[in-house]
């Protein structure tokens, strides 16, 4: 039995050294980020993620980088009974460039955001780290340009994200959804960080 623990004390401290050494992307460009992306991947290592992943789909982020290096991050997604969900904040810069902290006033967390991988007119790989009341957890998203993505990209993504001690379970390629409209009824939050 204590063989056992050791051994699983051993892994976690693996997946530990692993999340803490993500970086971001070099030469990391904050002007090119800029733009509508759809939020088509999503990885995590939380618990509930079980349970929302069969009502989680595809949504849209339009990303505003302010003149100061800190980044606004607009969400949107249509939900089941047609009324647009739509979230913002707004994630302040650090000493690296592609590294943002914000907290998350609906779920009480701190977050450091890294993009770890993009190319601008195609593909971004967001990963964050979570933390709240003493505990972690991290989620890697992916973004695109287009609803349709390639499957290389994909493929990217599911690899980072076993890379980071995620389940394959736990690893989501979001089915498409409506866009929201102008119409569409809304319900807002400040902060998520669901998405």
């Amino acid at each position: 039995m204590p063989t056992t623990m050791l051994g699983m004390l051993g892994v976690l401290l693996c997946v530990l050294a692993v999340r803490a050494d993500v970086m971001p992307q070099a030469d990391f460009d904050l002007q090119k980020v800029g733009g509508t992306w759809y939020l088509v991947g999503f990885a995590t290592n939380a618990d509930w993620f079980v349970s929302r992943k069969a009502d989680m789909k595809m949504g849209t982020v339009t990303l505003t980088p302010q003149s100061n290096g800190d980044l606004e991050m607009d969400y949107s997604s249509l939900k089941s009974d047609g009324r647009c969900k739509r979230m913002n904040h707004l994630a302040k810069k650090t000493d690296t460039p592609g590294r943002f902290a914000y907290r998350s006033h609906r779920w009480g967390s701190d977050d450091d955001m890294r993009v770890v991988d993009v190319k601008y007119d195609e593909y971004a790989l967001f990963h964050a780290i979570k933390t709240k009341d003493g505990s972690s957890h991290f989620i890697n998203k992916l973004y695109s340009r287009t609803q349709d993505p390639s499957q290389a990209v994909l493929d990217k993504f599911t690899k980072f994200s076993l890379e980071q001690g995620i389940l394959r379970k736990n690893i989501a390629i979001l089915p498409k959804s409506g866009q929201c409209s102008a119409e569409a009824g809304t319900s807002s939050s400040s902060s998520s960080s669901s998405l």
